[in-house]
């Protein structure tokens, strides 16, 4: 007989069971905000998807989304009629659902003053785990959070990670100056992501929101040309280092150095600044991730710049490579990201790698030799790409654009910053704990912390920085008390049929119209009817089926009504238990219990799409549908 795989619940079981909101970096209660779409409270949606996160409206936009990667939606088995698996469901379309709400009630279409009005007002009304905006205000109010005394903070870069920090140091009472580099606040979110994915006019409104809790931005300013780093270090408490990795890497091919080669993020923000650069008619993009389709798409689209910054525009290009090492199914790029560049005319060369850029006598680009790649990465999941080198081939083009990675830029520690250690050049050593360099009072946030990641990574990051200068400062710990509540819910029901609903596809536009409106953005959002309907489909797993073993009487009901077949009885001698599942069952059941005269009830969660049929059909009250809740209060010590 094969032993059954059961897990006796830990202490945190709950909260693991929102997978949303345990899988991003600062937890938003995904959940919390989906249900409440579904339910036509948009504005209380927006509250919750904005409290732990500054950047909301622009996550619904371009988020990663490791919250849909962690959905229980996409665990659920498709049966048939006589219970036999067909396929796996698709996971709750959270991103889309958060730019909704941000759309409906959000920065998108509201003043600032309004926004942060709403925000205190909703305190108590918003429901779920660490909705950290509120959670500060609150302690403020209550004098749980002891705020600092106004000192100055530099941090450098105005980035995700950069006004994240400025973000909370400004509700923790600091005064955040920000330096930045670029003539526009947000990073490589202005200046790398292509307007077709991201209006420039949302970004102005997010970064005005920060700035109205009193966070002070200075575009146009080069840390070590315009300020030198000591001078920083000597005018400011705390420095915080959040420049990311903006300089595009070199492969060092040869033909590699000289007009026609550029790099993707350097061609990504020529644009989106309106700077002249000069490309050919047909262009190779080397790389096969996100920022290579931005590349790719943003050449495509034959980017005309604003007459009034610049009477130039992009040379009209005729073709547009892109060749990635890996294969379709190893392409680091979103599905997504492949899908609308195929729409668009991309010629996709999966499975080759650059070996030479050719150039003519004159030093002009002509071509690029590629080389077939057999393999990407070793056994044990690392970068060790084989190649076959006798399967060459060129394509002719005259201009070549590098989209394989990027580095960050600490020149300026030259001047006052010695002692900010570097394990390799641009990289500095961290306490991950703290994210503290090895200089006193510098720290560092973002892509210097943890490597180029998603944009909710950033801002996680950003947020412990802010944390980590607070304790820095004022000796004090910032933590936070959270209270978990279990309330029944006495008439649990579920939308009609919601388990059979399909994921609805986010409404783009068509190819032909992007290309004629290169910067119209792709993804036109959903309307009110599917995001309600989408948002349906979500399984509420803060909901769950709690059992009395007192009251059961063993009769079956639950197991034979469930509509996934996530419940069993068996006996415990059926367990065959490890030594630590015994002492589980000593401990929740009493000491010296015979397992062979008992019987347990297993469940499967992550078949469990939370109908109540089980607590229906129940003849003697034993099963009930409870909602877990989480509270979050700040407080120092």
């Amino acid at each position: 007989m094969t032993a059954l795989k059961v897990e006796v619940p830990a202490q945190q079981y709950q909260q693991e069971l929102i997978s949303c909101q345990m899988a991003c970096p600062v937890h938003t209660d995904a959940r919390g905000y989906v249900r409440a779409i579904a339910e036509g409270r948009f504005e209380e949606a927006y509250l919750i998807a904005r409290g732990p996160n500054p950047f909301a409206s622009i996550c619904g936009r371009i988020c990663g989304a490791p919250c849909e990667i962690a959905c229980r939606r996409g665990k659920i088995p498709r049966l048939d009629p006589d219970g036999n698996f067909i396929a796996w469901d698709r996971p709750i379309s959270i991103r889309a659902l958060k730019r909704f709400a941000c759309e409906q009630a959000g920065s998108d279409v509201l003043p600032t003053q309004e926004v942060l009005q709403n925000i205190q007002s909703y305190i108590p009304k918003i429901a779920g785990n660490i909705e950290e905006i509120a959670a500060l205000l609150q302690a403020s109010i209550t004098k749980k959070l002891i705020k600092a005394k106004g000192e100055k903070i530099a941090i450098i870069g105005a980035g995700p990670a950069g006004l994240s920090a400025a973000h909370d140091l400004a509700l923790m009472g600091f005064s955040p100056v920000v330096f930045e580099i670029e003539p526009v606040a947000a990073g490589m979110l202005a200046v790398g992501v292509p307007a077709y994915r991201l209006p420039r006019d949302l970004i102005a409104r997010e970064v005005e929101v920060i700035k109205a809790l009193g966070v002070e931005i200075r575009c146009g300013v080069t840390v070590g040309k315009d300020i030198s780093f000591s001078s920083l270090r000597q005018d400011f408490a705390s420095v915080l280092i959040a420049v990311g990795a903006k300089q595009s890497r070199s492969l060092n091919l040869p033909g590699e150095l000289g007009l026609g080669v550029y790099g993707g993020v350097d061609l990504l923000r020529a644009v989106s600044l309106g700077e002249p650069l000069e490309l050919g008619q047909d262009v190779v993009v080397i790389g096969g991730g996100n920022v290579a389709y931005d590349v790719a798409r943003t050449v495509l689209r034959q980017i005309a710049y604003d007459t009034a910054r610049t009477a130039k525009r992009l040379t009209t290009t005729s073709q547009v490579w892109l060749a990635s090492l890996e294969g379709l199914e190893e392409m680091p790029a979103d599905t997504i990201e492949i899908l609308e560049g195929d729409e668009e005319g991309i010629i996709r060369m999966n499975g080759w790698g650059p070996v030479e850029i050719l150039r003519n006598g004159t030093g002009g680009v002509t071509g690029v030799t590629l080389k077939r790649c057999l393999r990407v990465y070793d056994e044990n999941k690392r970068f060790a790409p084989v190649f076959d080198e006798k399967i060459r081939q060129t394509i002719s083009c005259d201009t070549v654009l590098l989209a394989v990675g990027q580095s960050p830029n600490l020149s300026f520690l030259s001047d006052g910053g010695s002692d900010v250690e570097q394990f390799r050049p641009g990289w500095p050593k961290v306490d991950l704990d703290t994210l503290a360099t090895t200089a006193k009072g510098v720290f560092v946030a973002g892509d210097l912390a943890h490597g180029t990641r998603l944009l909710i990574d950033a801002v996680a990051s950003g947020k412990k920085a802010a944390r980590s200068i607070y304790q820095y400062l004022t000796g004090r710990s910032l933590t936070p008390e959270a209270t978990t509540a279990h309330i029944v819910q006495e008439a649990y029901r579920r939308e009609a049929g919601y388990e059979n609903i399909s994921r609805i596809s986010i409404p783009v536009i068509e190819p032909e119209e992007r290309l004629d409106n290169p910067d119209k953005v792709v993804e036109s959002g959903y309307t009110r009817e599917q995001a309600m309907c989408e948002a349906s489909r979500c399984l509420d797993c803060g909901v769950t089926p709690v059992f009395d073993g007192n009251r059961c009487v063993l009769c079956g009901g639950c197991a034979d009504v469930c509509p996934t077949q996530c419940l069993k009885l068996v006996a415990l001698s059926e367990l065959f238990p490890t030594s630590e599942l015994n002492a589980a069952i000593d401990n929740s059941l009493g000491q010296g219990l015979d397992i062979n005269e008992h019987s347990a009830i297993l469940k499967d969660e992550d078949r469990c799409i939370r109908c109540a049929l089980c607590a229906m059909r129940c003849p003697t009250d034993a099963i009930t549908m409870e909602r877990v809740t989480f509270s979050t209060i700040w407080r120092s010590q």
